[in-house]
């Protein structure tokens, strides 16, 4: 009987991919037919670029695609490693996972924590390769199905009451919340359910001044507030090994983490 193998899906999915290049047939189309219609040159010239751009484009998010994959380049799951690094927990009591995708760091933190429960929740919507059963057959395939729970949830308004979780990890999701504009609101509310002297790690385009402002100064703000310790690193992407390509403004740039405790 052939094995079950997980799907953790992609930060790029395939539902871009397949955008992409078929823009890129479109154009190539209408490169070719611009030999057939009344030559004019100035036209064939702007289709060819635009067709070899879109096609440029396609490819590099193929490659890209195929370097965040858990079968090729596993670049989503070294940012985990360096997430999970920076998360000082024991591993005993609950744990909430904001924004879990396809439950790739919900497993990775039940696999590192023998002992704890996972709780995962995510908004689950269009244009992600990810479901809630695809997030709760991964963790059955990886033996962690019994101390995992998946939910659908907002991450700028948790479900759940102040201070219920020993610890809470988060991994590229704060600036896709859409329904909170201010992003500090966010951070706050994920630190909200968190128990006093809980652990807790987040990963996002913290550096980015236009979604998250002065993270110093916000970092300082929430210790003034009670967060007993909290640390901030920017620009992640100098210490995890990402390809050359890969560090682009609209890629892999401007990463940042905060950690510590509650």
């Amino acid at each position: 009987m052939e094995q079950q193998k997980t799907n953790y899906g992609n930060w790029i999915s395939l539902t871009l991919l397949r955008m992409l290049y078929g823009a890129s047939a479109v154009l190539l189309l209408l490169f070719a037919l611009s030999f057939v219609w009344p030559r004019l040159v100035a036209v064939t010239i702007v289709m060819g670029i635009l067709a070899a751009a879109m096609l440029g484009m396609s490819v590099y998010m193929h490659v890209c695609r195929h370097e965040f994959s858990f079968e090729g380049g596993r670049l989503m799951a070294k940012f985990h490693d360096f997430l999970m690094e920076h998360l000082d927990w024991d591993g005993h009591g609950t744990l909430l996972d904001i924004g879990c995708g396809s439950a790739a760091l919900s497993v990775r933190c039940a696999k590192e924590y023998p002992e704890a429960q996972v709780i995962g929740i995510d908004y689950w919507g269009f244009g992600w390769d990810y479901a809630k059963a695809q997030c709760e057959r991964n963790a059955a395939i990886e033996g962690v199905g019994g101390r995992i729970r998946f939910e659908k949830g907002d991450a700028s308004k948790l479900d759940f009451a102040d201070e219920t979780f020993d610890a809470a990890v988060s991994n590229f999701v704060f600036h896709e919340v859409k329904t909170q504009p201010d992003k500090h609101q966010v951070v706050r509310e994920a630190l909200r359910v968190v128990k006093k002297g809980g652990s807790f790690a987040f990963q996002d385009l913290f550096p980015k001044k236009q979604l998250f402002g002065d993270m110093e100064e916000f970092v300082a703000q929430l210790k003034a507030e009670g967060i007993t310790e909290i640390h901030y690193i920017a620009n992640v992407e100098q210490m995890v090994l990402i390809p050359g390509y890969m560090r682009a403004p609209w890629m892999m740039a401007e990463i940042g983490i905060i950690y510590g405790r509650k």
